[in-house]
């Protein structure tokens, strides 16, 4: 390709952007979405900080380590993983959370150490680690698009679409 056809082509693709870019930055105005965009908002310093504890040493890289060690500590990642569960569920009190992560969480929560799980660690503890993950990722959405968005866009990073998804809200 010439270079002045390369600069047509990068004036068309700009010219695209440009008849879409207004269309960006029209909000979704869904009375749900709003209520959920409002709540992130106002729960935001608690959101930050409780995901800021759940990336801390002593949780995030202890317990990781602690499944690839064999200890009976990587059940304790269980109490944060229903920790932002809940307060994922508070942030829509009337919406049910997305059926696929509850399953997620379902089998990755309320398990207690068995000695017996040593002889098959990853059965037993893999989901714990998997629901940590799932439940830590729409946090971070969460609390990355609480603040970097001034109002709940139609068209939408992934990130932010996968958290309307968490609450059933993605059309």
């Amino acid at each position: 390709m010439s270079e002045e056809s390369e600069k047509n082509v990068k004036t068309l693709e700009e010219k695209k952007f440009e008849e879409l870019g207004d269309y960006y930055n029209h909000p979704d105005n869904r009375p749900g979405v709003q209520e959920l965009f409002g709540n992130i908002v106002a729960e935001l310093p608690s959101l930050e900080k409780l995901l800021e504890e759940c990336n801390n040493h002593w949780v995030y890289e202890d317990k990781v380590y602690r499944f690839y060690r064999q200890s009976y500590k990587v059940y304790k990642l269980q109490s944060y993983t229903q920790e932002i569960v809940e307060k994922l569920r508070l942030l829509a009190p009337n919406r049910t959370l997305n059926e696929c992560f509850m399953t997620i969480i379902r089998e990755g929560t309320g398990k207690q150490f068995k000695v017996e799980d040593n002889q098959n660690w990853l059965a037993a503890t893999r989901s714990i680690l998997e629901a940590f993950f799932h439940a830590r990722y729409f946090l971070e959405m969460i609390v990355k698009y609480g603040k970097e968005l001034e109002a709940p866009p139609l068209m939408m990073p992934s990130g932010w679409a996968s958290v309307l998804y968490l609450y059933d809200l993605r059309y």
